[in-house]
């Protein structure tokens, strides 16, 4: 058969699904119901047809009618299961070997990593075990010095010692002075965790960052920018920079640098970042948890004191979807950030978005156009919403859910809590 009747196929089955749909006696509920229960199955039917053809001979989802029909509560999440266990497929098939040989390729850059396991042995946890991303010093120097405090930042892990998991300690792909908040690095974190999570049974929900001097720098930037990923993070030794706290909100964050590290002013600029968490946390009770110590008689190295860390970040896990999100642009932009999308992000812009009941409101400065995503673990998509932005309601009714969304999420993010089945486009200055 020609490839263009293969990637046609779902299509023309769409189409004959619909005319039977059209005839089933149950296809005129949508006119007492949100949701058209025969064409809601029907579409995951559909679903499952164009899963089962290889993925290289698939037409774009987006393409297919029956990925923008409304879906039932029930519907839905058969599909989220349907895609979750196609991508987890071809996560196995893609990243196998990159995990094995302990090396990963994005965007023609490389990164090598080495792993420490702690408690793995038996089947694992019904749970999920955690992960810790541990992040080496160095930077702006010879490779053989920032190797050295890679193979340094792997030795570490016997005093850090998790109470369970892995701990990861990558190398950095560059040996530049900003060597883990180049642009880059993102990807790469955001694909370690996509594969650990499937290959390695590790709980999104259960995944913190920590790193030591030009690595501590690397927590101060990818903490906040990366929120979403983390159940909370621990700093050490490092430097700011340009970073902004804002997006702290959901995340414990913990600092620790000596009190004689004068170096940068990092033992200052630690104390101002844990006053300015302070005053976060007291402008929003039930955000910011943080934790700060400068340790007393001690320089740059602080004699393992810092190990304290590891206990106080395994109190938490995350929270994909919580109540209050707080999100500034850095100039490594993005575009989702927990149940958000900037379609159009911009350096430096804030949204600040609350979710109370079957409410939710936005503000945001210079954010350009958001989406709300929603599921059905945050409210129930069968009752009416309102979304008003910057004191206007822009949207009030049913949001739908659909395959398109679910696909979509499930592309982007890589991770099962961060699914959402509908989505609401606000638009903004």
């Amino acid at each position: 058969m020609p490839a263009h009747h293969v990637l046609n196929r779902p299509r023309l089955i769409w189409a004959a699904i619909c005319l039977v749909a059209s005839l089933h006696p149950g296809a005129r509920a949508a006119e007492v119901t949100p949701v058209n229960l025969a064409e809601s199955a029907h579409a995951v039917q559909a679903l499952a047809l164009w899963l089962d053809a290889p993925r290289a001979k698939r037409a774009p989802i987006w393409n297919e009618g029956f990925s923008e029909v409304p879906l039932s509560k029930t519907d839905s999440e058969q599909a989220r299961q349907m895609l979750w266990a196609d991508h987890a497929s071809f996560i196995r098939s893609r990243s196998s070997a990159e995990m094995e040989a302990k090396e990963i390729e994005v965007d023609s850059m490389r990164m090598k990593f080495e792993t420490v396991d702690f408690g793995g042995e038996g089947a694992i946890p019904a749970a999920g075990r955690s992960l810790f991303l541990s992040l080496h010093g160095g930077g702006g120097a010879p490779p053989e010095v920032n190797e050295s405090q890679w193979r340094n930042q792997i030795q570490l892990a016997a005093a850090y010692r998790p109470s369970e998991g892995i701990y990861l300690a990558p190398r950095a792909p560059t040996n530049a002075w900003n060597l883990w908040h180049e642009a880059h690095i993102d990807k790469f974190f955001e694909r370690i965790i996509e594969n650990m999570i499937v290959l390695q049974g590790v709980n999104p929900n259960r995944v913190y960052l920590l790193g030591y001097s030009a690595g501590g720098d690397g927590v101060y930037q990818l903490a906040p920018r990366m929120a979403d990923r983390w159940a909370a993070a621990s700093m050490m030794a490092g430097h700011p920079n340009d970073a902004s706290p804002l997006g702290l909100r959901n995340i414990g964050f913990a600092i620790h640098v000596g009190a004689s590290d004068d170096a940068y002013n990092r033992n200052k600029i630690a104390e101002e970042w844990g006053a300015k968490l302070d005053g976060l946390e007291k402008a929003d009770p039930g955000g910011y948890a943080h934790y700060t110590e400068l340790h007393a008689g001690k320089g740059h190295w602080m004699d393992l004191e810092d190990k304290k860390a590891i206990p106080w970040m395994e109190k938490f896990t995350r929270n994909p979807l919580p109540d209050k999100i707080a999100w500034h642009q850095s100039p490594v932009l993005h575009s989702c950030f927990y149940w958000l999308k900037a379609t159009e992000p911009r350096v430096g812009a804030d949204v600040f978005a609350e979710r109370t009941g079957e409410k939710i409101t936005l503000r945001a400065t210079v954010a350009g156009p958001l989406q709300v995503r929603l599921n059905d673990a945050m409210l129930d998509l069968d009752h009416p919403l309102t979304v008003t932005r910057d004191g206007k309601q822009v949207f009030s009714g049913v949001a739908r859910r659909t395959i398109s969304t679910l696909a979509a999420t499930i592309d982007e993010r890589g991770d099962p809590f961060l699914i959402f089945s509908a989505e609401i486009r606000t638009e903004g200055g």
